[in-house]
């Protein structure tokens, strides 16, 4: 528990740290799943030109080039050739399923050969990932020469969607770990813990009186920000009220300077040297009723709240 009394004053700071490196870490998790991107694309981009190259090869054609991939659509690519060439249709399937299995994301496409002058489609198929609903036609049947290019479309499930889905799973887990967080600092008291805290309440016959000390014959209130003795009521600023209580949760015992100052003073951000002894001033003349009662200096060191018995 004294570590976490510790950390509570710069409690704050400590969970604006957390939320700034949760956020960093989820947009280097983006960029991390935005690199993968790319290289799957490029991958399957040189996939896609490999078929080009062996349909050109079973063709008869060992010299002219296969023209560079194009994305034409979302998940959509097309390849191009320099020239004209035939092709068997068996041929452009099973070469297709070869290399394609080589692409973790390519479980469904679709595949057209579109003649170059009028865009009609002169053969096309489908593969899925449960072979049974394949549609495969026309196998066997050459097809002429001709200018054609080679359409493949594949199934919105692949790079895109796994990128999602992975990038959901980071922001959940950010999430989850801010929660926590959250949690935690709202299950401790926020202001200025201090040691002893346990022992803030006066019991009475009807029952323990939260923010309640005895000190020496008087009784002081931290709700009501009063002294009082013999039936009478002292009145207390509230800053007169911080500072005793600061006192009343360690009674006789030295207590610095400095912590007083950043303890009533830091959350207004300027500490002004004489502001402490004028309070200190003040709460001995309202303690002057009960004579067991006096705030003393420690030279060199701070104040002592000493309580005669």
């Amino acid at each position: 528990m004294p570590v976490i009394r510790n950390l509570l004053p710069g409690k704050h700071k400590y969970l604006y740290g957390l939320l700034l490196f949760m956020f960093i870490s989820f947009i280097c998790v983006a960029f991390s799943m935005a690199g993968s991107d790319d290289f799957d694309i490029a991958r399957r981009e040189v996939l896609l030109r490999r078929i080009g190259h062996e349909i050109l090869l079973q063709s008869g054609d060992s010299t002219s080039q296969v023209l560079p991939v194009k994305k034409i659509a979302e998940n959509e690519y097309q390849v191009s050739f320099e020239k004209a060439f035939t092709f068997q249709p068996d041929s452009l399937v099973n070469t297709t399923q070869r290399l394609l299995a080589k692409d973790p994301l390519a479980s469904d496409y679709v595949v057209n050969v579109v003649n170059c002058a009028n865009a009609s489609v002169a053969y096309g198929y489908a593969i899925s990932k449960n072979k049974k609903d394949d549609i495969i036609t026309c196998i066997g049947r050459k097809q002429p020469i001709g200018c054609y290019m080679i359409n493949i479309k594949f199934k919105p499930t692949g790079i895109t969607t796994a990128k999602n889905k992975y990038l959901l799973g980071a922001l959940a887990f950010v999430t989850f770990i801010g929660f926590i967080v959250f949690i935690f600092l709202r299950s401790v008291k926020p202001g200025k813990a201090l040691p002893g805290n346990e022992n803030t309440d006066v019991f009475t016959p009807e029952g323990p009186q939260p923010g309640m000390f005895t000190l020496g014959a008087m009784s002081f209130d931290t709700e009501a920000r009063k002294l009082m003795i013999d039936g009478k009521a002292i009145d207390l600023t509230k800053t007169e009220t911080r500072v005793l209580r600061i006192f009343a949760l360690s009674p006789n015992e030295a207590i610095e300077r400095s912590r007083l100052q950043k303890e009533i003073w830091e959350d207004e951000g300027v500490i002004v040297g004489r502001s402490l002894d004028v309070f200190i001033s003040k709460l001995r003349k309202k303690l002057e009723p009960d004579p067991t009662i006096k705030i003393t200096v420690i030279r060199g060191k701070g104040y002592k709240l000493e309580i005669s018995s």
